[in-house]
């Protein structure tokens, strides 16, 4: 799902193409798609674009006449800038946004279409939709504390909350609990001062840091390769591959379609975490640590090498 980081370099991106520009038509492929009825879609069509907004992870346009256009990319959603009038990809492709600058198409490959499309009028109708988590690169010390600590949930859920921080995921949270030296499974109301500072600093780093490196990539041209998963992440979607930090393979925990990515030796003191499937299927035979881990695969692998001598 896009990100803090994508999403900021998303807006970027659009500055330049569609504000000040006429939204000419709005063509929609998607049947699941448009999530209000009123006001109807078709009154953003004719109406100037005045700026852009984040809102949480949901990308606004704002028209003129009071209307906010709100596009809620989901997990896989995706945006791409094609020239004026392009087609809509037939298998892939959910709607089109034509301007005379070009036209803004909305992909999501996933075969469960989650993406979604809101037209609102008036601010309070745009604040009905924010889930309302405080901007993390904004809040104080002191505000970032409250919010780490308002309910006692795992530093992992507890990042990922929209109700607490907004436009952080799966992907940027395994990097900044990565940064923070910080294990996923603890619990925020447990954090001392000296956690929670290291937790907002590492949040910064990793937000602001990542921002920059895809705006760069991307440069002038508009951002086409978004993904949770990138070169150059210390975890994040890389089981079992090295830490750069200090080389022990990076570990995991998964549940339903998420994983959790950490560093057993920078973040939780050698300690492996429980996938909770894997526990439950070798009960007392899950390894605790990664020594323990090791000796199980050179086990594993004597074995099956074994096995296969005539």
């Amino acid at each position: 799902m896009p990100e803090y980081p994508d999403l900021t370099v998303y807006l970027r991106a659009l500055a330049p193409r569609v504000v000040g520009q006429l939204l000419e038509a709005v063509r929609v492929r998607g049947p699941a798609l448009v999530r209000t009825a009123e006001p109807a879609l078709g009154e953003a069509v004719g109406k100037r674009v005045l700026g852009l907004r984040r809102v949480g992870k949901r990308l606004v346009l704002v028209l003129e006449n009071d209307l906010f256009l709100v596009l809620h990319l989901m997990i896989s959603g995706r945006l791409h800038w094609r020239p004026h009038l392009a087609a809509v990809p037939g298998r892939i492709g959910l709607a089109a946004f034509d301007f005379p600058t070009g036209t803004l198409v909305l992909t999501e490959a996933s075969p469960k279409k989650r993406a979604q499309l809101h037209l609102v009028r008036g601010e309070a109708g745009l604040k009905a939709l924010d889930r309302g988590g405080v901007e993390p690169l904004e809040a104080s010390l002191e505000d970032f504390a409250a919010v780490v600590r308002r309910e006692n949930h795992t530093l992992k859920r507890t990042l990922t909350d929209p109700g607490l921080f907004a436009a952080i995921g799966n992907a940027y949270s395994d990097e900044i609990l990565h940064r923070a030296g910080l294990s996923p499974v603890a619990l925020s109301q447990k954090l001392d001062d000296a956690h929670v500072k290291r937790l907002r600093n590492a949040t910064h780093e990793v937000l602001e840091g990542w921002t920059e490196r895809l705006a760069t990539e991307a440069g002038d041209a508009f951002p086409e390769k978004v993904t949770a998963f990138r070169e150059g992440m210390s975890v994040h979607g890389r089981y079992r591959q090295p830490c750069p930090v200090c080389g022990a393979p990076v570990q995991r925990i998964v549940h339903a379609e998420n994983e959790t990515n950490y560093c057993p030796a920078c973040q939780t003191g050698g300690k492996l975490l429980a996938d909770r499937s894997l526990s439950r299927l070798l009960k007392q035979d899950w390894p605790r640590t990664l020594e323990e881990l090791e000796e199980s695969r050179a086990a594993t692998r004597a074995r099956m090498t074994g096995a296969r001598r005539p």
